[in-house]
């Protein structure tokens, strides 16, 4: 219906102009479709048509000019929903220019306007800025979805009657054109909405919130694996505290019951309520607390061969999670932070072992240096911020009379971009520009294996969960699931339009997401490698991501400084964590996930409260947007963006970085 009032809308100006013929032309058009929804696309071709007898560079460059003019001028009330028209407009008059060979007009236009949209669109401007020709339309990937993609726009029912009224005053054909062909509106009742939607009511990719929304619909098994080491803990401590209460409250549970008989009593029910509360209560502890929601988490079966993990490793796994540290907004993690001192910026990416023992950096000369800090005697700086924070720095060239405080790894033919240690510390993997993967082992301080698959540089590369495969991220815009003892990709997860520059595992090892600088994010089946989520809503590059330890909450990090929390069940946004003033490089979820950590380019760590965070929607329902932040500490350094977070299995976190000067 919206088509059909701005092709009235066409009409008038057409009457006015004299077009007579054309008219009944359209007139006969509609006539034909009163009984449908939709509308002839030949319509919009007649529009086009007559509109390029009045398509030279001026008019393009007045028509925008008294569409802005009245834009801003608009109320305040509306002002903020008709300025989301302005942009998709502002692009395609370039296009249109630069289509008709008007490269030099084009190239004026779009220097007269960019500062109006570069605070919200700046990358996309960049992609932009070098069309030049008719060819690069076609050439330029973001160019090519625009023109052959609507914009989709929500906005108020008010605001879309004083745009159709303008449209029925203006002289401007060309204007008229462009929004009819270009922009699909979205009409909603009641009143504008808020200044802080404006993320999600403009998709200049067309049809991908449509496309999301039907991959959303798919099913996503987000608990954990069954039989894992958080659920034998858990049968454990229960078994153990069961025992332990019988034989302390047998004595209490007889004498009670009596005195119930006597009194008439009560139905045994009570009786077996109050056993299980002794039960739970007696230790001080309950293997279900509010601050842990691994405990509850559903169990599913794996759709990968998961190794065998041996006996001693479990009891290890096991004695670190019976001693992890119980953290919430009341009780925040130490940090132990690894400063790299003259690096002379050649570090592109640090990496530490799941216990802290291990650092790794990997450098733009293609070499990966790894320092095991148990073994050096390094002066360790400490100070007390109620999250204890202790500094080290690592000295990234070689020492005094050439000798190493770390072991050198040589193998790459280009800069290392991603470093991941296996879940145990005795492999590492590393990502080069070289477009391969390389594994290395720790303890023979050598290569194994050289994985070759990707045809551009690999941005990241991460090991499961388990161990034994691994998954990388590169500019071909395709991830890849490896297995340790293959030397081909088991899986190609190909969809997003741009980079994929970080990969993530989930807990349950049966996905895994992908962040891109198309600034989506995507779920993928790692059985399938169908794609299941898709995310939409960051406005640049998504540069980071965490899995919660439940795997139902996904964190993703944007060059912005913008941090999207995400419920993987049904796809939606749970909140926003605004806070960072700069790219957010690394994101790590606490064991029980209750805390979020996050570190930046804007030389900071931040924690967030996930369990305040993620009841959110509840709040929103009222109108509360007050709650949507929850930051709980930010811990600065002084002059050091934070390039890797990690929790260990007893809650330590660990974090690295680069001293800037």
């Amino acid at each position: 219906m919206e088509e059909e009032e701005i092709e009235k809308a066409v009409i008038a100006y057409l009457k006015r102009k004299g077009f007579r013929q054309t008219e009944l032309a359209l007139q006969e058009e509609q006539s034909k479709n009163l009984s449908t929804t939709k509308t002839d696309p030949d319509i919009a071709k007649q529009i086009l048509s007559f509109s390029e007898v009045e398509s030279v560079p001026a008019r393009y460059r007045e028509g925008y000019s008294t569409l802005r003019s009245w834009t801003y001028n608009s109320l305040d009330l509306y002002k903020h929903e008709l300025l989301r028209v302005l942009y998709p407009v502002f692009i395609h008059c370039y296009m249109d220019l630069v289509a008709k060979g008007y490269s030099q007009e084009a190239r004026n236009f779009f220097n007269s306007f960019r500062e109006d949209h570069e605070l919200m669109h700046l990358r996309d401007l960049q992609k932009l800025e070098g069309v030049l020709s008719p060819s690069h339309l076609e050439e330029n990937e973001f160019a090519r979805s625009l023109r052959h993609n609507k914009v989709n726009i929500r906005i108020c029912q008010y605001s879309y009657d004083l745009l159709l009224q303008y449209l029925q005053k203006s002289e401007s054909m060309i204007m008229l054109g462009i929004i009819n062909e270009r922009i699909n509106f979205r009409v909603s009742p009641g009143q504008p909405g808020s200044f802080t939607d404006d993320a999600d009511v403009v998709s200049l990719m067309g049809s991908s919130n449509d496309i999301a929304k039907q991959v959303n619909q798919k099913e996503v098994h987000w608990g954990l694996l069954e039989d894992s080491i958080e659920e034998q803990l858990e049968k454990a401590g229960l078994a153990t505290d069961v025992e332990k209460t019988e034989g302390e409250s047998k004595e209490g549970d007889l004498e009670d019951n009596k005195k119930r008989s006597a009194e008439g009593g009560k139905s045994g029910t009570l009786a077996k309520k109050v056993k299980k509360d002794k039960i739970v209560g007696a230790t001080g502890k309950s293997i279900r607390s509010e601050a842990s929601t691994v405990s509850v988490a559903p169990r599913v079966k794996s759709e990968l061969a998961l190794p065998v993990r041996s006996t001693e490793v479990e009891q290890a796994l096991l004695e670190d999670l019976r001693n992890r540290a119980a953290l919430g907004s009341s009780a925040l993690p130490s940090v132990s932070f690894y400063t790299f001192i003259n690096t002379h910026n050649s570090l592109n990416c640090s990496t530490i072992s799941s216990d802290g023992s291990l650092v790794a950096g990997g450098f733009s000369d293609s070499s990966l240096k790894v320092w095991d800090i148990s073994k050096q005697g390094q002066q360790v700086k400490s100070y007390n911020a109620e999250g204890d924070v202790e500094s080290a720095h690592i000295e990234a060239s070689a020492g005094l009379e050439g000798k190493r405080p770390y072991t050198l790894f040589q193998g790459h033919a280009g800069p290392i971009y991603s470093a991941a240690f296996s879940p145990l510390g005795d492999f590492i993997l590393t990502a080069s520009a070289d477009s391969t993967v390389r594994l290395w082992s720790t303890k023979l301080k050598a290569n194994l294996v050289c994985y070759k698959g990707h045809n551009y540089p690999v941005w990241d590369v991460q090991f499961s969960p388990v161990g034994q495969y691994f998954a990388s991220s590169s500019h071909d815009r395709t991830a890849r699931i490896w297995s340790m003892d293959r030397i081909q990709p088991l899986r190609i997860m190909a969809g997003h339009l741009s980079d994929v520059d970080c990969v993530q595992w989930h807990a349950n090892c049966n996905y895994i997401a992908t962040g891109s600088s198309d600034k989506t994010v995507r779920l993928w089946d790692v059985q399938s490698g169908e794609c299941v989520r898709m995310f939409i809503g960051h406005r640049s590059m998504v540069l980071s991501m965490a899995m919660s330890p439940d795997g139902r909450y996904m964190a993703s990090g944007d060059e912005d400084g913008m941090i999207m929390m995400w419920d993987l069940s049904t796809g939606r946004c749970v909140t926003p964590l605004m806070g960072h003033s700069s790219c957010v490089w690394t994101l790590a979820f606490s064991c029980e996930g209750s805390l979020l950590a996050s570190g930046s380019a804007d030389c900071t760590v931040k924690l967030w409260d996930v369990t305040a965070s993620t009841k959110i929607p509840k709040a929103e329902e009222k109108g509360n947007s007050a709650s949507r932040l929850r930051s709980l500490k930010t811990l600065p350094t002084k002059a050091t963006p934070v390039y890797a977070l990690r929790f260990s299995r007893r809650n330590l976190l660990f974090a690295a970085g680069v001293l800037s000067k």
